[in-house]
């Protein structure tokens, strides 16, 4: 083999591991899930959970906010729509809030007032970012949680999905939370574990 072919091989082998894969979410049917017992995994290597471990009912529908393995569930009402989205999750423990909550607003382009706790973290955030501002960290689309100041929302900045790096939220790709704005009504049962 010769000097170059050896070298172009090695130029092609190291570019393809550096090559960043975007997790894309994954929709199930009733069909594709198989028995509700059973333990799957997609090809997002994310663990596929069961919403009877949570809620006695699917409701309007459920969303369930997986911190440790940083995804986040849904299906909707009829249990037929199962959809796994890659998150961002709180940095630290402290910032983590665990437990049942619900989607209670919802808002296209929505305004971002960083908590008086992040402006003690960081005394350098702005006061306040309007909606559509590329600098906005809270994407394109935000669901608020009846938690005051805790949502699923969207980011620009596709470095953190898969983190630890939101100030409690959790937090979707912009094409992601998009869809999943659309789909999830006001009064969704929401459970981050």
């Amino acid at each position: 083999m010769s000097d170059q072919t050896r070298r172009t091989l090695l130029m092609g082998a190291a570019a393809t591991l550096a090559t960043p894969t975007v997790l894309r979410a994954q929709t199930f049917t009733a069909d594709t899930l198989g028995a509700a017992t059973e333990t799957s995994r997609n090809t997002s290597s994310f663990q596929m959970i069961d919403w009877r471990d949570h809620f006695s009912t699917l409701g309007k529908a459920t969303i369930i906010a997986d911190t440790v393995s940083r995804a986040l569930h849904y299906w909707d009402a009829t249990g037929t729509d199962y959809r796994l989205y890659p998150t961002s999750v709180p940095m630290t423990d402290e910032l983590t809030r665990r437990g049942y909550t619900e989607i209670v607003r919802k808002k296209v382009a929505p305004s971002w007032t960083p908590t008086a706790n992040m402006r003690r973290r960081d005394p350098s955030l702005p006061i306040r970012v309007e909606g559509g501002d590329p600098i906005n960290p809270l994407g394109t689309h935000g669901m608020y949680l009846d938690w005051p100041a805790y949502l699923v929302h969207g980011t620009a900045d596709t470095r953190k999905i898969g983190r630890r790096s939101s100030s409690g939220c959790i937090g979707l790709y912009n094409e992601q939370i998009a869809e999943l704005y659309e789909i999830t009504p006001i009064g969704t049962q929401v459970r981050l574990i």
